[in-house]
């Protein structure tokens, strides 16, 4: 017997068919409930797909200023300055594939959207993003495929909101220690104190 799964017949036989509500949950468009959830978020993953492979990166800002909802198959995302890597921006102009998980702390599910996205720098579409009076560099426009909302297990059994799951937090290491791991002549006490 083969211990490797190589098709998709093989994988769906091991699985079976999905339970009916996993199916009846999905959207080709943002009902007004995953409109009403979605708005709530200040915490979003968004995953991409280029010619350098997969990238996934955290986006967060208070509700209303790190996305908007233009309708119910358009999400904006502003894209402000950061550490100007534009992983996530290079490979959208490669392939417009986005995925993105929205967050609500201390809840456990989470709502999913599939769609394609472009990237504008409209200045009527900047202007709506500014902030602190700095407007973003440019705006990701969602086209929304699908929409769905996650089970909770995964986030139950992480006990992602329960800030007592990590035993010590003295075994993490900082983002100073992290780029001295990569590259030993860095000294992680000078960026670590600002």
């Amino acid at each position: 017997m083969a211990t490797t799964i190589t098709s998709l017949s093989q994988l769906k036989e091991l699985y079976g068919e999905p339970k009916t509500a996993s199916v009846k949950k999905q959207s080709s468009h943002l009902t007004p409930a995953y409109r009403q959830w979605i708005e709530q978020s200040n915490f979003f993953v968004i995953s991409s797909v280029g010619n350098d492979g997969v990238n996934c990166t955290p986006r967060g800002d208070e509700p209303g200023k790190a996305f908007s909802i233009a309708d119910e198959k358009t999400i904006v995302i502003p894209d402000r300055r950061g550490n100007n890597r534009i992983d996530t921006l290079n490979n959208l102009v490669v392939d417009p594939r986005i995925a993105l998980l929205f967050f609500i702390p201390g809840i456990h599910q989470l709502v999913r959207v599939i769609g394609k996205a472009g990237l504008s720098t409209e200045p009527d579409l900047l202007d709506q993003f500014v902030l602190d009076g700095k407007k973003p560099v440019c705006c990701i426009c969602v086209s929304v495929d699908a929409v769905l909302f996650q089970n909770a297990r995964a986030m139950q059994r992480s006990k992602l909101w329960d800030a007592t799951a990590i035993k010590n937090l003295d075994d993490v290491p900082t983002p100073g220690e992290m780029l001295h791991s990569v590259d030993e002549n860095f000294d992680p006490d000078r960026y670590e104190s600002g």
